[in-house]
């Protein structure tokens, strides 16, 4: 098969993820790795990882499939951010689900869904570390079983999140450490940093095990 895959943000997390994912399938097939939808060529698959623009029906049209994980049980938890927004919610079984890109956001038939299983501890570094190796699994798991397996509508209710901004990372200094750990889970220390204000200063925090 011909397949390229899709990182359209040099400096994303899943980058690391997404080279590793190139040298496991390129035994096999003919695997290219882009980071503009202007480099998306005709093919067979296109996997669309950690990809932060809507891709046009057009450039769509180029491959027979074009594949997104997103880790939410859509059509619930659609848009930006679902899985840090989960463990804000205090969730610890994260739904993840490979579909086809349909248009639209996150619209699409499902072809696998699985689960990111955490138990409560884990910071962001880890977090993004579970999330990509069940990414990895997923899409070797929908390339070798392609020709077998049966698109799924995606049912129920529909909602959304919104994207996360760095005004989303203050603390709520009138609560305990424990009712904000979880928001100090999901920070990013270099991009979005926990913080509070005090007296009008602001305070930057940053969390490591």
């Amino acid at each position: 098969m011909k397949i390229t895959i899709l990182t359209d943000n040099p400096r994303s997390w899943f980058v690391p993820y997404a080279t590793q994912l190139r040298e496991l399938l390129k035994h096999s097939h003919t695997v290219k790795h882009v980071f503009n939808v202007s480099e998306i060529a005709e093919g067979d698959v296109l996997l669309v990882l950690s990809c932060e623009k809507l891709i046009s029906s057009e450039l769509l049209a180029l491959n027979t499939n074009n594949i997104v994980v997103h880790p939410s049980q859509l059509p619930q938890g659609k848009g930006w951010s679902p899985l840090a927004w989960q463990v804000l919610e205090g969730k610890d079984i994260i739904p993840i689900t490979l579909f086809e890109a349909a248009g639209g956001v996150d619209n699409g038939d499902v072809y696998l869904r699985d689960v990111i299983e955490l138990d409560g501890t884990e910071l962001n570094t880890r977090i993004k570390e579970l999330q990509g190796e069940k990414v990895l699994s997923m899409v070797m798991e929908y390339i070798a079983l392609r020709d077998k397996l049966k698109p799924i509508p995606q049912q129920g209710k529909e909602t959304s999140y919104l994207k996360r901004l760095s005004k989303d990372s203050e603390l709520d200094t009138k609560k305990t450490l424990e009712e904000n750990f979880n928001l100090l889970r999901i920070v990013d220390n270099e991009q979005y940093p926990a913080f509070f204000i005090r007296d009008g200063k602001k305070y930057t925090i940053k969390i490591y095990e």
